[in-house]
């Protein structure tokens, strides 16, 4: 019998739980669904992530209205999938940041991500009525954007930091306290996500960079917060350690002549011993392995349909 498809099986609440990790800097994190986070400047906040709908946003939003009344000026979007990004309305942003890599990704494919994500992950949508279309940023930057944050603040720094998770992740980074938002780059306490991916940029070049950045407090995709520098170098090794060793047992697979299935089956058996009991590790491993499967073929990454979805899905489980 086959899994029940990605994530629609995961049907229980999730607890959240909003952690003060600086100074007027603070986190949302909710037991392996996406984090988000804010920071606070003078006179407005600069948030991080926008979650999948309105109502899911507007549910962070109260709890973070419990420290501060301050406008968000700047909704920072780390990259184009759609939990992160479809709620966006309920900010009432004067500016939404991305990459402008990441805008050329929604024209490309946001509304078929929209409508994948929406299948794969159904609990992450409560509200998805009041979805008002795409979301697209109104700043974009190539590699570098600093945010000045006012007063004696000092600054946000949002930074492109090489392919990763998609083409178009960014990190924010707050030296004046060491605080690192990494979005999906770094997972701490979850399984990775790499339908999307470069694995062979990310588990090298993109992470060292990441790794080289003067953090102590570290804010990942999903799971839980790194509080201190050993913790937050440990959580980058954890990821890079899931991508290498994802990629190294689909690459030996495929280069013995066997089939796609039989490199799902030894990446899952690979992984599962040390990450089987994290949060989307079932979901994950099938989008991933064909992911690896197609960087492999020299291709990049190609679009998800709900078709294609379900075909991959019922190929590598059945």
């Amino acid at each position: 019998m086959s899994k029940a498809f990605a994530s629609s099986g995961d049907t229980a609440p999730k607890a959240e739980t909003l952690e003060t990790v600086g100074d007027g800097i603070w986190a949302l994190t909710a037991e392996g669904d996406p984090n988000v986070g804010a920071i606070e400047g003078e006179d407005f906040l600069v948030a991080f992530e926008a979650r999948a709908t309105p109502l899911m946003a507007r549910r962070w939003l109260e709890k973070l209205r419990q420290h501060t009344d301050k406008p968000v000026k700047y909704l920072v979007l780390s990259h184009y999938h759609a939990v992160r990004v479809l709620g966006a309305a309920a900010f009432e942003a004067e500016e939404i940041v991305a990459s402008a890599e990441t805008r050329r990704l929604i024209g490309e494919r946001g509304k078929e991500d929209w409508d994948v994500e929406f299948g794969r992950m159904p609990r992450l949508f409560d509200g998805y009525e009041e979805i008002p279309g795409l979301t697209w940023p109104t700043k974009t930057f190539d590699q570098h954007l600093s945010i000045d944050l006012g007063g004696t603040r000092g600054t946000v720094e949002l930074s492109w930091l090489g392919n990763g998770h998609t083409s178009g992740d960014i990190v924010a980074y707050v030296p004046s306290q060491k605080v690192l938002f990494a979005g999906d780059l770094v997972e701490n306490g979850s399984a990775v996500y790499t339908g999307d991916a470069y694995h062979q940029d990310w588990m090298t070049g993109t992470l060292d960079r990441v790794a080289a950045l003067d953090v102590e407090v570290l804010v990942g995709g999903r799971g839980h917060i790194a509080h201190t520098r050993d913790e937050s170098q440990r959580a980058i090794e954890l990821t890079r350690d899931f991508i290498r060793r994802m990629f190294t047992a689909v690459e030996k697979v495929k280069n013995a002549g066997s089939d796609i299935k039989d490199a799902y089956l030894a990446a899952r058996a690979e992984l599962l011993p040390d990450y089987g009991g994290m949060p989307v590790f079932e979901h994950a491993m099938v989008f991933d392995v064909q992911r690896v499967w197609d960087e492999l073929d020299g291709k990049r990454p190609a679009i998800w349909t709900v078709e294609r979805d379900h075909e991959v899905w019922d190929r590598l489980t059945k």
